[in-house]
């Protein structure tokens, strides 16, 4: 799914290499979004509803009070806000800490890493389901320079707005338009151009490709980057 645009081209031309790279997580780095799928799926069944991609595809990215009041609009649910994510906490919970690393993940940050390239995640995780999704990840996930969840002190809005990819930034000590971002949904690809920042979208193969008309480049996997086109130390 490689795509090229010719203004693509044009800013590759333009800038210097890049000197910081920051990872959205879900669906990304880890494959959780099944999860949520799943979880969301039961709790619809539950009053005779069904959560397919007609509604999934504009819920990736979001946070977890948007992609729950979104839900119970789409499916018209008898719940509040609260109640939802009430009731689904402890599913979640019991399937987060089996999520499997997505293809080219943790190769691709090792390698940063091992180059001193300065990375970051930024998600729309809270600091609790960080902590779930990544248990069996620690040993590479503690190579990030710096954690920013949704629920940082200093993030005052979620994605699509850009503040947790402008916090990841500033802790990272490296210009917006010095930053490269990794990102598998439309609203995460709107925060990083809003924050000043390069967008390469990884999404999902059942998600319209017209929804990322917006990224600087679009990729069917992290292994398929080109790390050199975009000044960073190859893999080999």
């Amino acid at each position: 799914m490689t795509t090229g645009r010719d203004h693509m081209s044009e800013q590759h031309n333009e800038r210097g290499p890049i000197k910081a790279v920051i990872f959205d997580m879900d669906g990304l780095l880890l494959d959780t979004e099944g999860v949520y799928t799943e979880v969301t799926h039961l709790i619809a069944s539950r009053h005779g509803r069904t959560f397919d991609w007609s509604i999934k595809q504009h819920t990736i990215g979001r946070g977890a009070r948007d992609f729950s009041d979104y839900v119970i609009k789409a499916l018209e649910l008898p719940m509040s806000i609260d109640e939802f994510l009430e009731i689904r906490e402890p599913m979640l919970d019991e399937r987060f800490p089996k999520a499997p690393a997505m293809p080219g993940a943790e190769a691709l940050v090792r390698h940063l890493a091992a180059h001193n390239i300065p990375i970051a995640v930024g998600t729309s995780s809270s600091v609790h389901y960080f902590q779930a999704k990544t248990t069996r990840h620690r040993a590479w996930f503690e190579l990030f320079d710096t954690i920013v969840t949704a629920d940082d002190p200093e993030v005052g809005a979620a994605k699509p707005a850009p503040d947790i990819f402008l916090v990841a930034a500033r802790r990272l000590g490296v210009s917006p338009a010095d930053c490269l971002v990794f990102e598998d949904s439309p609203f995460g690809v709107t925060a990083a151009k809003a924050a000043g920042m390069y967008a390469v979208a990884v999404p999902d193969s059942h998600m319209p490709v017209e929804q990322y008309e917006h990224a600087d480049l679009l990729l069917a996997s992290l292994a398929d980057f080109p790390l050199k086109a975009w000044g960073l130390p190859e893999l080999v």
